[in-house]
């Protein structure tokens, strides 16, 4: 078993133990939080557990390149090795708090092949037969479960830098990615409500700002940069990680992107164009509209963001950003982001082993299916 399996296992125990924590304080207030607990298992686990693998590389990259550092540095025989696992843990409360507030936000009903939190709480309500619109109940339901996953991360990161000699310096960047991401998600709905407004050649750049502070940044940049603020990181190898973090988190998005329009259901758990249901204006979307003749480019921002497309509907968008050759030009982007984060790892003292699975995890995550 790898070093990234083992990790990625203590930190599956890590979560369970404590959400069973958490069970036994709620339900001794009352026995009603039993489902809740459900659901919300059932949200945190499975997953690809990407945060996870990077803040255990930005973590072992420094400690492994340390003169001193033994066979057992930057192992699960490290004495820090709790201690990243507990940041790991928060981050994975983090984000499925995130998951269940995006949901909301795009009304997706599924999520990894299952309904989402809002979904399975209207359903609980519709099976309860109790009063009042069970769809406005599970939305409800839904954002204080998410409220509540935030309230359990932030718990569970402070467990983490309490015990660490570098505790200050990771929660205070545990701090900003949580910023920066909530701010990315409101430009994110900004942007489908108010594009029509903007000037049309700041669209794209526009695009790419969300790209950023939604996802690049959070998906890898920060667990890197807590992983290695936790080790201790010198200013060059916090320089080198976020480097390699930033180009590799916009391609992780740019993949969602062409995912969440082409991708096939069966893989990725979400129908197929919910991306266009849901109005995302995209850097995919916005490479399309310039490549569009007027009159399909009028049409594609017509149907855009209609929750009631069909099938024929999405087929016809489908192949109206095909035709405009933006998914290739999109892959082309994705494949100079990589090669530019790829660059930066060799210009910090990393740890030769972490910079191979920094390198492996760059093409995992630019060349995913789901």
């Amino acid at each position: 078993m790898s070093a990234q399996q083992r990790f990625a296992q203590a930190v599956e125990a890590s979560i369970q133990q404590y959400l069973d924590e958490r069970e036994a304080a709620l339900t001794e207030l009352a026995s009603d939080a039993t489902p809740l607990i459900r659901l919300v298992r059932e949200m945190v686990s499975g997953g690809k557990r990407v945060r996870s693998a990077f803040v255990l590389w930005g973590w072992h990259a420094v400690t492994a390149a340390r003169p001193d550092a033994s066979h057992t540095t930057g192992t699960e025989q490290d004495p820090a090795w709790a201690d990243a696992v507990g940041v790991a843990t928060a981050i994975e409360l983090f984000h499925a708090a995130a998951l269940v507030h995006d949901d909301i936000i795009d009304q997706s009903d599924t999520r990894r092949g299952r309904p989402s939190m809002h979904r399975s709480l209207e359903a609980l309500h519709r099976d309860g037969e109790w009063v009042g619109d069970a769809g406005s109940w599970g939305e409800h339901a839904a954002l204080l479960a998410g409220d509540l996953l935030l309230n359990w991360a932030d718990d569970r990161m402070l467990r983490a830098c309490r015990q660490a000699a570098q505790g200050d310096a990771v929660h205070d960047a545990y701090r900003r990615m949580r910023e920066e991401v909530t701010f990315g998600q409101y430009l994110d709905v900004l942007e489908e409500a108010a594009w029509i407004r903007q000037e049309p050649a700041t669209l794209l750049d526009r695009a790419h700002t969300v790209a950023i502070y939604k996802s690049a940044k959070y998906s890898v940049e920060a667990p890197l940069t807590l992983g290695a603020l936790l080790a201790g990181g010198s200013e060059a190898q916090l320089d080198a990680l976020a480097g390699y973090g930033l180009p590799v988190g916009v391609a992780f998005q740019m993949r969602d992107d062409l995912l969440g329009v082409f991708g096939d259901p069966e893989v990725t758990g979400k129908p197929a164009g919910d991306d266009l249901r849901e109005g995302k204006r995209t850097v995919l979307v916005e490479i399309a509209r310039q490549r569009l003749s007027s009159g399909v480019r009028t049409m594609l921002d017509e149907l855009l963001g209609d929750r009631e497309l069909d099938e024929r509907q999405i087929a016809i968008l489908q192949d109206a950003i095909q035709r405009s050759e933006a998914p290739q030009r999109l892959e082309a982007l994705i494949d100079r982001a990589v090669g530019e984060a790829l660059e930066s790892l060799h210009e910090g003292e990393l740890s030769r082993s972490a910079v191979l699975e920094l390198e492996r995890l760059a093409d995992t995550v630019a060349k995913r299916d789901r």
